[in-house]
């Protein structure tokens, strides 16, 4: 099992429409192969930084898995226009 930590930071004006647009593109994510559930979390001191936890069956799952997938493709075209800088994504053993 591997936990995907990314770290979303998203213009400050804009997150409703980010949250709405998570919830959009999700099922995205959900469907992909080895994917275990995962968690949107929203700082509490800074609150338009995001915390995006995916559990995975394997690393291989996420990358080059569903990274390099058409899904992932249309999940971040969803999304990127909503960040203010280059979100970080980095993986733990859970």
């Amino acid at each position: 099992m591997v936990y995907e930590i990314a770290l979303l930071p998203v213009h400050a004006n804009r997150m409703e429409q980010f949250k709405r647009a998570f919830a959009d593109v999700a099922p995205l994510l959900t469907r992909a192969r080895g994917y275990g559930g995962h968690l949107l979390a929203q700082g509490v001191e800074t609150p338009e930084s995001f915390n995006l936890i995916v559990r995975w069956q394997s690393l291989e799952d996420h990358t080059p898995g569903f990274e390099a997938s058409e899904d992932h493709r249309l999940f971040m075209l969803g999304l990127e226009k909503f960040f203010s800088a280059e979100p970080k994504v980095y993986h733990i053993e859970g």
